[in-house]
């Protein structure tokens, strides 16, 4: 886990579906274990990157609070049907569900990239219909998030910036806000079900976050163009190793 979290941090990914992959094929856990561990572990990562934004005003507070309470109803629900499926049907979801991320990924390089929307677009009335949308968002990346243990990132960061049009520099800040009570929720649902490992919690977040905090630290000695290939290709090896 310290390695993987070297990689991770090295190019900037966050790799749960990764974490799911490896606790599963390589140490022998269940999807379901591996799923709950992974969900809790993000709590950890996404409340220290929220806070860190927060301070530097690149939050989107409401929004970013609404689509999470909404995540987390989503994921809570979600987390209690994948502890009845099946460990291998469930295996087979979370490697596409993977597959679909890094596609969602790529697309988020393309329109996220600054030559392709300003940092500082007009934000969208908050009325009714924004509201709806936010919500509905929510639902949705916290039902993906509960149902296959990963953080949907690539989800919540194109729905903020083309459902919402949240600006550009507040999109990293706001999905990490987003995540946090999603994975709590996700994360209380495989509880419930039996299936989360505390000492193994313990060891992943710990491990992950040594080998993160060194990893960010090189970030800068790749080109650009390996670090986004490396960020695509980090979900596909993932679901790759879980259908192995």
């Amino acid at each position: 886990m310290v390695v993987l979290g070297l990689f991770l941090g090295f190019v900037g990914a966050g790799g749960s579906g990764f974490i799911v992959a490896l606790l599963t094929v390589i140490f022998g856990y269940s999807i379901h274990i591996a799923s709950g561990t992974a969900l809790a572990a993000m709590v950890f990562s996404s409340l220290s990157g929220a806070y860190s934004h927060f301070r530097s005003r690149q939050v989107a507070l409401a929004p970013g609070l609404g689509i999470g309470s909404a995540g987390a109803v989503g994921a809570l629900i979600t987390s209690h049907v994948a502890a009845h499926l099946p460990a291998h049907e469930l295996k087979v979801l979370t490697a596409s569900v993977l597959f679909l991320s890094a596609l969602v990924m790529a697309a988020r390089l393309v329109l996220l990239s600054p030559e392709k929307r300003p940092l500082h677009s007009r934000l969208r009335p908050r009325d009714f219909r924004f509201w709806t949308k936010a919500l509905i968002l929510g639902l949705f990346v916290g039902s993906i998030s509960g149902m296959f243990g990963i953080g949907a990132a690539p989800f919540i960061q194109l729905g903020l910036l083309w459902i919402l049009g949240i600006p550009l520099i507040k999109v990293p800040g706001t999905t990490m806000l987003v995540i946090v009570p999603t994975a709590i929720a996700g994360a209380i649902g495989y509880y419930h079900a039996g299936y989360l490992d505390f000492p193994l919690l313990a060891e992943v977040a710990l491990s992950m976050v040594l080998g993160t905090y060194v990893g960010a630290k090189f970030t800068r000695r790749l080109p650009q163009n390996v670090l986004k290939l490396a960020m695509v290709l980090v979900p596909v090896v993932g679901a790759s190793i879980m259908l192995w």
